[in-house]
C-alpha cells in the first residue's frame, strides 16, 4: 500500500509518515526545500504550482492515499502574505486534483482544512458542527474554503474519492514559533536559559482554542481515509475548549524560573475570534476515533523539545 504525503518536510507531515511507517505503508512524501532528507521514506522535490512537478509525481507513484498537507498554515502569515496563501492553498490544490484525475483516479484523497474556515462563533453555538455556515475571518481562513469548495466539486463532477476534514487547533513538539503554543514554550525555555529577560510579552490571552495532540491527529486522519465517506467533510478536534491564558500559565508553572507576563498590544491579529470549540461527533461516529493524549502530557513535550533546542544552540 502506498502513501502519499505532500508537504512531508512540515510539522505535521514529520508525524504522519512515522505513523504510516508504522503501519506498514511504502511512504512517498514531497517537499519544496532542496536539502530536505529523510532516509526512511521515498522524497520528491515538488512544487504544488508546477504542474510539470505534480504531473510527474502522481504518474509516477500512483499512491493507493494521498494526504494533502502542504500549504501555507499560518493564520498570522496570511495577512502579510494573502496572495501567496491562496495560491498555494487554492491552485496548488486544484492542480493536484488535476493530477490525480489524469494519472492516478483511484487514489484516495484526504484534503485538510481547518477551524479557522468557520470564523467567529457565538457562545450558544459551541460545539461547533460540520454544518455551521462558515464565515472565515482571515486570508488563511478563506483560502481553506476555496480550497473546499473545490475539491466537493471534483468529487461531485468527476467521481474522486475525497474525503475534506477541518482541523482544529493541533500542538506538539517540533512545531513553528508562528503558533502560540510553541511561541510560549520556545520563550520560556530562552528564558530559563539566561537568554531573555524573566518577562514573556504575550498577546490575546482571552481567546478559547481546543488543542489536539499532533499524534492524536494524524491518527485521526489515517482513520478517515480508512472508513470516512467520500464527499464528506468531518471535524478534527479535542472536543474541549481551554482558554489560552490557561495555556500559558501551565507552561509558566512548568518552569524552572519566575517568569513575568506582559500585554503586547503590538501581538493582536487584526482580527481574532474569542471562542473555538470542536463537535467531534461525526468523526467519532464514522471512525471510532478518540482524541487519547493529555493536554499537559503535550505541553510538557513541546517545552523539554524547546529546552533540547536552546541546549543545543549552547553546545550542551
Amino acid at each position: 500500500m502506498k502513501a502519499l504525503i505532500t508537504g512531508v518536510d512540515g510539522f505535521v507531515g514529520k508525524y504522519l509518515s512515522e505513523y504510516l511507517l508504522e503501519q506498514g505503508y511504502e511512504v512517498y512524501g514531497t517537499t519544496i526545500l532542496e536539502n530536505y532528507e529523510n532516509d526512511k521514506i521515498n522524497v520528491k522535490k515538488m512544487n504544488l504550482l508546477d504542474i510539470e512537478q505534480v504531473n510527474k509525481v502522481i504518474e509516477n507513484i500512483k499512491p493507493d492515499k494521498i494526504f494533502h498537507l502542504a500549504g501555507q498554515s499560518a493564520v498570522g502569515l496570511s495577512w502579510k502574505s494573502p496572495v501567496l496563501t491562496v495560491n498555494i492553498n487554492v491552485n496548488g490544490t486544484l492542480n493536484l486534483l488535476e493530477s490525480i484525475r489524469g494519472y492516478s483516479k483511484d487514489s484516495k484523497i484526504l484534503i485538510i482544512g481547518s477551524s479557522d474556515q468557520y470564523g467567529p462563533v457565538k457562545p450558544e453555538e459551541c460545539p461547533i458542527n460540520e454544518e455551521k455556515i462558515q464565515n472565515p475571518q482571515s486570508p488563511y481562513g478563506v483560502s481553506k474554503k476555496m480550497q473546499e469548495e473545490m475539491c466537493k466539486l471534483y468529487v461531485n463532477a468527476y467521481n474522486m474519492n475525497i474525503i475534506m476534514v477541518r482541523a482544529f487547533n493541533h500542538i506538539g513538539a517540533g512545531q513553528g514559533q508562528n503558533f502560540v503554543v510553541a511561541d510560549f514554550a520556545s520563550k520560556i525555555a530562552e528564558i530559563e536559559n539566561g537568554n531573555n529577560e524573566p518577562t514573556l510579552k504575550v498577546g490575546n490571552l482571552e481567546t478559547f482554542r481546543d488543542f489536539t495532540d499532533v499524534k492524536d491527529i494524524v491518527r485521526g486522519y489515517c482513520m478517515l481515509l480508512e472508513t470516512g465517506k467520500s464527499g464528506e467533510v468531518y471535524n478534527i478536534g479535542s472536543g474541549k475548549a481551554i482558554k489560552v491564558s490557561e495555556i500559558l500559565q501551565k507552561l509558566v508553572n512548568m518552569s524552572k524560573k519566575e517568569i513575568k507576563i506582559e500585554i503586547d498590544p503590538n501581538k493582536f491579529r487584526p482580527v481574532d475570534v474569542p471562542l473555538v470549540v470542536c463537535d467531534n461527533s461525526k468523526i467519532k461516529k464514522d471512525t471510532g476515533w478518540e482524541p487519547e493524549i493529555s493536554i499537559n502530557e503535550t505541553l510538557k513535550n513541546v517545552l523539554e523539545y524547546w529546552r533540547n533546542i536552546n541546549n543545543e544552540s549552547r553546545g550542551e
